[in-house]
């Protein structure tokens, strides 16, 4: 058995079933890397304090994801799958690194100012912190590698910088520098066929949607602007529906669409028809295996708490070191 290369950690806030964009930008990157990393995957529920105004269904959400994640592949023999609340020592640490973050650091980075432009009337001293947490979560688990798309790089530098600072405020090496590792996650484009798919612009297709609301959905996306009439050319090159057939369609069907489209020769509707068939084919497997996981929310809830309990040993084990480095009475 090959050795593996390292630990990866990521997180994602619990937002309830996840769709297409969910799923091709970062579940099927998770699945993957498992075969070659000491994976750490977290449903980072504090993370998401600093944009809910309610949490009555943060639970509910909580179990969704669970659910798309583990009938997507993610797997707990394989990787630690757990809530990022149930091991409270990542709050410990987030208070520590706090200790040695510069204010003006947090407010200058892009992900802080894109919050503040989302949520104007809701700019707390978590939406604030965010990054610090963000880097708690990495460097509890040691994790040497984090896969995250090129405009998250100034996070990870920014949790480089707060292992640097920690290990030479209190002469140590406990903390380690995680690495990026630049995925390539695809833009997926929303049914509006204009913003990034997202629930909060109900532009999304749910990866647990039936066949029937999946063709609904897909009927309904947006094509070629310039095509009013099924006579007319159009052009796939900006039409959504054909950037999804690129990844759920054969090559043969790809080729004929971008021939046939150009030329008048498939209209839109019969364009769509075929993508959703496609689409509900990909996710058949998907859709059977999280059905079955529904059925019994009690063995998922089960998983989750194992992958607490796993979560924790690593946690504790390097706030013990911590703890030491700082010079905390014993």
């Amino acid at each position: 058995m090959t050795a593996k290369k390292g630990r990866v950690f990521s997180g994602a806030r619990p937002t309830g079933k996840q769709h297409l964009g969910n799923y091709l930008g970062a579940i099927k990157n998770y699945v993957q890397l498992q075969d070659e990393y000491d994976c750490v995957y977290s449903i980072v529920d504090i993370h998401a304090l600093t944009t809910l105004e309610t949490t009555v269904n943060l639970k509910e959400n909580t179990l969704e994801m669970a659910l798309d994640w583990l009938a997507a592949g993610m797997d707990p023999q394989k990787s630690v799958i757990f809530i990022q609340s149930h091991v409270p020592e990542v709050t410990e640490l987030h208070i520590y690194l706090s200790m040695v973050t510069p204010e003006g650091k947090l407010t200058d980075l892009p992900t802080f100012k894109d919050k503040v432009r989302e949520n104007p009337n809701n700019i707390n001293y978590g939406l604030v912190g965010y990054p610090v947490l963000m880097a708690a979560d990495i460097l509890l688990y040691k994790a040497d590698t984090v896969p995250v798309g090129i405009d998250q790089a100034p996070h990870i530098e920014f949790a480089r910088e707060c292992v640097r600072s920690f290990n030479y405020r209190y002469n140590t090496k406990v903390l380690i520098e995680p690495q990026m590792k630049v995925t390539q996650y695809p833009k997926i484009i929303g049914i509006d066929g204009v913003n990034k798919m997202s629930k909060s612009l109900n532009n999304e297709i749910e990866i647990s949607a039936t066949p029937e609301l999946t063709q609904k959905r897909v009927v309904s996306m947006v094509t070629d602007p310039n095509r009013q009439r099924r006579t007319d050319p159009g052009n796939p090159d900006v039409c959504n529906v054909y950037s999804l057939h690129k990844i759920f369609s054969t090559s043969d069907q790809v080729n004929m669409v971008n021939t046939e489209c150009r030329r008048a020769g498939i209209g839109c509707v019969d364009c769509k028809k075929m993508l959703a068939e496609n689409i509900n084919q990909n996710l058949a497997g998907l859709r059977e295996k999280r059905s079955q996981l529904a059925a019994h929310p009690n063995d998922v809830w089960d998983i989750l708490h194992d992958g607490d309990k796993r979560a924790r040993v690593i946690a504790e084990a390097t706030m013990q070191e911590v703890r030491k480095a700082i010079g905390f009475a014993e």
